[in-house]
């Protein structure tokens, strides 16, 4: 009898090249990934925002502050993890800024997006809240999307296996970064034996953890930031484990990588806000430019399209938005007209209830006048309750 050879019947090749030139101009897969992430989160987002009322073209307002800070952010968070590399006897401090080698820490991203968003949630009118959890499920595909910039650069993966997915690493050549060293032959270099796609596993982990924000949002109606928080406890339990199986140089804190640690306590954090928090979900309504209501097709009202025009209409975006119940979304879904607001309730709140934020808040509101002051004492009871640009 003889015995099959111990070896994997498959594997997962890996790109030898991870930069194209285009005349002068490198294009870099790395780039490139993090491009379509973006785009995929963008139009998620808005969507789920127009589905709460925005207007349409809020998520590009957002995404101009957001994408930019979040970047900074995530950078920022990775050369302050792993300061050696720029720092010190042999570092390199301008590397510090060379984005398109990698090195982009989502800890940095999403609190240096979160700083965006939050400014342009304050120039919109729209609570921070309502772009968060309209965010929640694309942020995770994005991510998803993101991760395959480091199988073009040949890393982050984990340790060897014999897995048939197991993965071939190139050797990546220092000297011309972006491309694989070559033998004599002009073959590329694999390291050897086969390693686990740590990065595969991520980006098929985000995926779904993204269909879990979906459809726990579509069932449970999360709001004020809650459907946020249910991402961020989704994709810390994966990154705890796929963390542990990773390779590449990493400074440790007892014994653990650091970032197992930071996602352990970002997943308590995300899971106390979520257990503390409660509420309706929120809806909004324009606020000094009316938009023109679409007549419903039937179904969720989540999935309806508030903000839609007619033919050739070309959108304007209102001051900004009242904060209403399900109830009263609907009413004015179907009817176009702007739901009663509630009087308020004490003199102490009453600048807070200024969706414009520049009327005195003591003076009577016109009649008809669609930015008068709202309740906020009775949001629990009815659901509706004024925007908060500091949220």
């Amino acid at each position: 009898m003889t015995l099959a050879p111990m070896t994997p019947l498959a594997a997962l090749p890996s790109p030898s090249t991870a930069v194209w030139q285009l005349g002068p101009v490198p294009v870099r897969a790395y780039a490139l990934c993090i491009i379509v992430g973006i785009v995929v989160a963008c139009v998620v987002t808005e969507r789920r925002l127009r589905q709460r009322g925005v207007a349409p073209g809020a998520v590009l307002d957002i995404a101009v502050w957001a994408v930019p800070t979040g970047i900074v952010g995530a950078r920022i968070y990775h050369v302050i993890t792993s300061p050696e590399k720029y720092f010190g006897e042999h570092g390199q401090p301008l590397k510090a800024f060379a984005i398109w080698e990698g090195g982009l820490g989502i800890w940095g991203a999403v609190a240096g997006g979160a700083i965006g968003a939050w400014i342009a949630a304050r120039q919109l009118g729209i609570p921070l809240g309502v772009v968060a959890d309209a965010l929640a499920p694309g942020l995770p595909l994005a991510q998803a999307v993101g991760r395959f910039g480091n199988w073009f650069n040949n890393e982050l993966y984990g340790g060897r296996t014999g897995l048939p997915w197991g993965l071939e690493v190139h050797v990546m050549d220092p000297d011309n970064p972006g491309h694989a060293l070559r033998d004599d032959a002009g073959n590329p270099v694999l390291q050897p034996g086969l390693y686990h796609p740590t990065f595969l596993y991520e980006a098929l982990w985000n995926v779904g953890v993204a269909a879990l924000v979906l459809v726990l949002d579509r069932k449970l109606r999360l709001g004020r930031g809650r459907a946020f928080a249910l991402y961020v406890m989704g994709y810390t339990a994966g990154r705890f484990w796929i963390e542990l199986m990773r390779t590449d140089e990493a400074n440790h804190v007892l014994g653990l990588r650091l970032n197992v640690w930071t996602a352990a306590l970002v997943f308590l954090g995300a899971l106390a806000y979520f257990l503390r928090v409660r509420g309706p979900r929120e809806y909004l309504v324009p606020v000094g430019v009316p938009a023109a209501p679409v007549p419903p097709a039937g179904g969720d009202v989540s999935q309806v399209d508030l903000a839609a025009r007619e033919a050739g209409a070309r959108p304007v975006a209102p001051e900004g938005y009242r904060v209403v119940n399900e109830e009263q979304f609907r009413a004015y879904r179907d009817t176009g007209v702007l739901p009663d607001e509630e009087p308020v309730a004490d003199g102490a709140d009453a600048e807070a209830r200024s969706p414009a934020g520049d009327r005195d808040a003591d003076a009577p509101a016109a009649a008809g006048d669609p930015a008068a002051p709202t309740g906020d004492d009775r949001a629990g009871a009815t659901g509706s309750r004024p925007v908060d640009r500091d949220s």
